[in-house]
């Protein structure tokens, strides 16, 4: 038997059927004992990943208590989620209705009826609830520079004036370049080297800071105005590394996410249990993949480093053929593009020989077998897609045990519906599985 048929073969043994959501049991059995549970995927715009991280959530909310589920999306946006599922006053009137509120690129990511399903699931499973525990849902990202300002502004300028001068300074910084905040705050620096805005966002988050026991309008008012602080400081800081030949724009976009995150679980307090929702590139551990290369971490390396005490496991998607919604480019519409077969010999290619179809494996039970401890290519898509060019930048190199607890591999997968694009539920497929 050669080495291909050999890991063929062992995945075979070693994996679990899955159909239901009750074939899963294994993995809720090793989730059982974690405060914080990482769920990848493999794309931005695939259906089946959505629904399947909705079952294992709803799951893990439901069964083992767990308090909150913490994005890939902007603090501002994922805070109006928020505050409509726990029925604060003045939220939004339904989930389609907040979710519309998503504009910007891209917008499918989370304005879609698979993320609709989870918000409305989470309102209901709420109302039962005192306010004290409702789960909650929250952005960890740092692109929200203008609208974390706005928000800080708004707030303010109702609640506690005397900050607004340091409030406007940071923000009159930033004025020149609302139309495009980032990017080309980003390219200033680059061409004119002007006065960076450093000292202005440094100055308001300590403000905040020392005024928080302040914002007392409900329970959540102080955490979200530090999250918007933290948001502007270091979001100015990673705009400002893309220019930098000495630091990692993504290191600090994850390690930011890996602090919003534990300022989460301090919110929640000592007996919190948090979900991730991000792509693999973000939870699978950066030193089992080449990113170890380029002296790049990832959220899934920081949290089993810094998160210790929390038991986090991590759980990755993937699939073998299919669709999926991207852009040719940035900023580009969106549109279905097919997913084409894995490539031959990658972890993909792999799971589809076993011929079982969608299906589970647990690292731990692989781990002992010396043909899974070298790397595998792992697909990766990001939101701009080039399926004829895929195997040229698409895949990861990663030592999959290491990288994962367990991985749930869905055969052929179905594209993501944005909102946007299938404007009422009617419009959908009569095959479309709402839930599993």
């Amino acid at each position: 038997m050669d080495a291909l048929e050999q890991k063929i073969t062992t995945l075979k043994e070693v994996s679990h059927k899955v159909v239901h959501i009750q074939d899963l049991a294994p993995l809720f059995d090793q989730l059982s004992d974690s405060k914080l549970v990482l769920l990848g995927e493999a794309s931005h715009g695939t259906h089946d990943y959505y629904t399947w991280r909705t079952e294992i959530s709803k799951h893990l909310i439901e069964n083992h208590g767990f308090n909150f589920i913490a994005m890939e999306g902007d603090w501002p946006d994922f805070y109006r989620v928020n505050r409509y599922i726990k029925n604060y006053d003045n939220s939004d009137s339904s989930a389609l209705n907040v979710l519309k509120q998503f504009n910007r690129w891209p917008t499918w990511m989370w304005a879609n009826w698979e993320t609709e399903s989870l918000v409305r699931w989470l309102h209901g499973h709420n109302e039962k609830l005192p306010m004290a525990q409702r789960v909650g849902i929250y952005g960890l990202d740092v692109y929200s520079l203008w609208e974390s300002m706005e928000a800080i502004i708004d707030y303010l300028s109702e609640h506690k004036p005397s900050l607004l001068p340091t409030a406007k300074r940071a923000m009159g910084c930033f004025e020149p370049f609302a139309d495009e905040i980032g990017l080309a705050y980003a390219r200033s620096l680059k061409r004119y080297m002007p006065k960076t805005c450093e000292n202005e966002v440094v100055s308001l988050l300590q403000e905040i800071i020392d005024h928080a026991q302040n914002f007392n309008k409900d329970q959540e008012a102080s955490l979200n105005m530090r999250q918007n602080a933290y948001v502007a400081k270091n979001a100015e800081n990673y705009y400002r590394a893309m220019v930098s030949i000495n630091s990692s724009s993504w290191n600090l976009r994850d390690q930011h996410m890996t602090d919003s995150l534990k300022r989460l679980f301090d919110f929640y307090g000592p007996e919190a249990k948090g979900i991730v929702w991000e792509h693999n590139t973000h939870v699978g551990d950066a030193r089992a993949t080449d990113m170890v290369l380029e002296n790049s971490v990832n959220v899934g390396q920081l949290v089993r480093e810094q998160l210790s005490e929390l038991h986090p496991k991590i759980v990755g998607f993937g699939s073998y053929a299919g669709s999926v919604i991207a852009g040719s480019e940035w900023g580009s519409p969106m549109r279905r593009m097919n997913l084409p077969e894995a490539i031959g010999g990658s972890w993909e290619y792999l799971m589809h020989r076993t011929g079982k179809g969608n299906q589970l494996v647990l690292m731990d039970e692989l781990r002992e077998y010396a043909e899974f401890k070298a790397p595998l290519q792992h697909r990766a898509i990001g939101v701009v897609y080039h399926p004829k060019y895929e195997s040229i930048g698409n895949y990861v190199p990663s030592v999959m045990p290491e990288r994962y607890d367990a991985f749930l591999h869905i055969d052929i997968t179905e594209a993501l519906h944005p909102i946007h694009i299938f404007t009422d539920k009617t419009q959908l497929p009569e095959t479309y599985p709402w839930a599993y």
